[in-house]
């Protein structure tokens, strides 16, 4: 080898091995969640924040912060024409880069049909209580069902289980009550709803809230449903701020 040849495999040694000690570094910068808490390699944001579903999300996020969170706006429905489209995966990881962007944010389940939020997020107590509880007439105390920091700046509120009476309960003083006080206490809070076209669920979350963001999948959903959705939501005087299409 040529003393020029060995200069060369020198600097490109010298130079992975540069590399091989930045990358844990980086990877450790990531914030690590709170003990007992397990988080889904679904939530693109923390598993893979150079890929092209987080760069999806954080664009996402930018144009809220400009178009939304920065006029004081506080809060925002997720809502889905039909099923399996994506809402619990954007209201995850878009609660995620907010929290991530620094902002107090507040993840709460109120599917209360078809809970999903766990999935992505596990709590330390498989039968963690939450929305369910503090609708149902009990003396739970609403910090009781917020789970604090489970990252930097992001708490969760679970669906607490399955509900009889789930449309009753969001439609009640109660849940309102709650959202005005989850919208006082954090900067940001996202709410994932069931598909509206098994439920009006989704709509009363909405009305309380008064913003929306509309999921919709490639291939999968249809223009129409997601007109009637948007038309529904603006009957209830609920503003849509945006569509997100999941290609993932």
């Amino acid at each position: 080898m040529t003393d020029m040849a060995q200069d060369e495999a020198v600097k490109a040694a010298t130079k992975k091995a540069k590399i091989a000690k930045i990358a844990p570094a980086e990877t450790e910068a990531l914030p690590k969640p709170r003990a007992g808490f397990q988080f889904s390699r679904a939530i693109a944001v923390l598993s893979d924040p150079g890929g092209p579903q987080a760069e999806s999300i954080g664009a996402m996020r930018t144009h809220l912060l400009a178009q939304h969170i920065r006029d004081g706006r506080r809060s925002l429905a997720v809502c889905a024409p039909s099923a399996g489209v994506g809402c619990t995966y954007l209201s995850v990881n878009l609660a995620t880069a907010f929290a991530l962007a620094g902002l107090k944010t507040l993840l709460i389940d109120a599917n209360m049909r078809d809970p999903a939020v766990q999935d992505y997020i596990a709590p330390a107590n498989p039968d963690a209580i939450g929305l369910r509880q503090c609708l149902s007439g009990s003396t739970l105390m609403l910090s009781e069902a917020i789970n604090e920091e489970v990252l930097p700046n992001l708490a969760v509120m679970y669906a607490g289980g399955v509900a009889e009476n789930p449309q009753e309960l969001l439609a009640s003083s109660t849940f309102k009550s709650i959202a005005e006080d989850c919208m006082r206490d954090f900067e940001v809070t996202i709410i994932d709803t069931p598909p509206s076209n098994g439920s009006a669920d989704a709509r009363r979350v909405a009305m309380v809230l008064r913003y929306a963001l509309l999921v919709v999948k490639r291939n999968e959903s249809f223009v129409s449903d997601l007109r009637t959705l948007a038309d529904e939501l603006q009957s209830d005087r609920a503003k849509v701020v945006g569509t997100f299409l999941n290609d993932f």
